[in-house]
């Protein structure tokens, strides 16, 4: 099933899903051309608009809606909690594995938010493809490179909703069950949903806004290009996880 998932995940997200809308508009196009001509500019379009910033921002307004956390809820926490947001396979300057860029996003933030709480840490992810689980590689980086300890890693997860599960059956006999939430802005609502769902109280912890609020308003709308693609997909990605959760309810 999580292979599934994966599979049908490539072929309706970007690039390969609007790729998919204009080549069998243009195979239809051969016997039926005006269907074939919608078809494959409906696949025109949702590659524009899943990379013109305009756009993408409309997609992620709702998703960064969580505001940065605050001294009075960490004050009130029982514990933080790092989502993993994957490895790199081949890193020979650490002697083979290591986590991603954004893997450290997430543990970078949420070592400033140890030092400034003293809260235990735990980290979460599996090796899903592979080699090393995320969640081994994320308390090496941790506690070698920003001096924080880790009290609980969780190694066998492979997607969010598992992460939830897995950390509850670690956390909550213990009655760590207000934690801090440690993710990407535009991967908290669903993160919060899911642990929520496995018995925690959540305390938002987004970094690594894709979303620039601080834009000039008057400003001219810049043109697609390299972040605004990558933000299109990771909003879409989102999107496509939150409606995945409500139809498995």
């Amino acid at each position: 099933m999580f292979i599934l998932k994966k599979i049908l995940a490539s072929l309706i997200l970007p690039p390969l899903g609007p790729l998919i809308l204009i080549a069998a508009g243009l195979v239809l196009s051969i016997h039926r051309p005006r269907a074939g001509r919608i078809l494959a500019s409906l696949g025109l379009l949702a590659a524009l608009a899943l990379c013109t910033p305009t756009t993408v921002n409309l997609l992620l307004a709702d998703l960064e809606s969580a505001p940065p956390v605050n001294a009075e809820a960490l004050a009130e926490a029982d514990a933080i909690v790092i989502l993993a947001g994957g490895r790199r396979s081949y890193a020979p300057e650490f002697d083979g594995e290591t986590v991603n860029a954004l893997s450290l996003e997430r543990i970078r933030y949420g070592a400033r938010l140890a030092r400034q709480s003293k809260l235990p840490v735990m980290v979460t992810g599996g090796a899903p493809k592979g080699g090393t689980a995320e969640g081994e590689l994320m308390k090496v980086s941790l506690e070698e490179d920003f001096g924080i300890s880790v009290r609980w890693v969780e190694s066998r997860s492979r997607d969010t909703r598992e992460n939830a599960e897995y950390c509850a059956a670690l956390m909550l006999p213990s009655g760590h069950r207000r934690i801090v939430l440690v993710t990407h802005a535009a991967h908290m609502r669903r993160s919060v949903e899911a642990f929520e769902a496995a018995g925690f109280s959540v305390v938002p912890a987004p970094t690594a806004h894709l979303l620039n609020r601080k834009a000039d308003e008057g400003a001219i709308p810049s043109l697609p290009g390299m972040n605004s693609a990558y933000a299109g997909w990771y909003a879409s990605h989102e999107w496509l996880g939150l409606l995945a959760y409500r139809l498995s309810r």
